[in-house]
């Protein structure tokens, strides 16, 4: 059966054989010792198919030599065919860890000032929130955070209108190690200024993010609208993340801390 190849040498796993045919024929993708089998009209494995249509698109599955064989399957015609390597697809894109911002997790055990006795902090995470998002995410969220035995204080944070957002937020960091802002439209309907919430997450003086914002029901564009500088603050999605897998990044991060 006569057929065509191309020699494509040494290449890496994960790189993509592209062919563009200027009709349908068989194409394979073999490495030597099958391209030798094939040769012989003995088995062997290889990759693809008949293609119909192109560019095909092959992954090399290993690094190693490898071949592209054409054939007809023994019917006549002729083959036309281009082909080019392609680099490997990038690793999925990923946020960066919680543990990439150490300012997030204080200490539990805190400095005393000159004639004060250490302060122990009691719990290991709070959560500010408007009290319409109980339900729908900080109950769960708080749930599955005790379930990885952790301490949360949230039932004190919830924010109504005419609170005080800095008293209400400096007392939980008083208390606990990592803090946590949900931060949705009811948030934000609240009425504070966006550079009242911006300043609480940030620390003044060293520019530091004390505060997770966890992003719920509400669009980066949203969050742009409101604050320009919130929206690049390290955040969790729940468009994105579970609530179990936003919990079991917060317990990681703070028992490694």
């Amino acid at each position: 059966m006569q057929f065509l190849y191309s020699d494509l040498g040494q290449l890496n796993g994960g790189e993509i054989v592209e062919v563009t045919l200027g009709s349908a024929a068989n194409v394979r993708l073999v490495d030597s010792s099958n391209f030798s089998n094939y040769k012989s009209g003995k088995r062997h494995n290889y990759y693809g198919g008949y293609v119909t249509s192109s560019p095909f698109k092959l992954n090399v599955p290993r690094s190693g030599r490898w071949y592209v064989v054409l054939d007809l399957g023994g019917h006549s015609g002729q083959i036309k065919y281009n082909l080019r390597v392609l680099p490997g697809l990038l690793p999925s894109a990923k946020e960066a860890p919680l543990s990439s911002v150490p300012s997030l997790v204080r200490d539990r055990e805190v400095p005393p000032n000159q004639n004060d006795d250490n302060i122990i902090r009691k719990y290991d995470v709070f959560i500010s929130h408007a009290s319409e998002d109980k339900d729908d995410i900080v109950r769960p969220l708080a749930n599955q955070l005790q379930l990885n035995n952790l301490k949360v204080w949230y039932d004190e944070f919830e924010l109504k209108i005419g609170d005080s957002l800095r008293r209400k937020i400096d007392k939980g960091l008083a208390n606990s190690r990592f803090g946590i802002v949900v931060l949705s439209k009811n948030f934000i309907n609240k009425g504070w200024t966006n550079y009242e919430l911006d300043g609480i997450i940030t620390k003044a003086v060293s520019g530091e993010q004390i505060l997770l914002p966890i992003w719920h029901k509400i669009t980066k564009q949203e969050v742009i609208d409101y604050s320009p500088s919130l929206a690049d603050k390290l955040a969790r999605n729940t468009a994105t993340f579970t609530i179990k897998e936003i919990a079991d990044e917060i317990t990681e991060v703070i028992k490694d801390h």
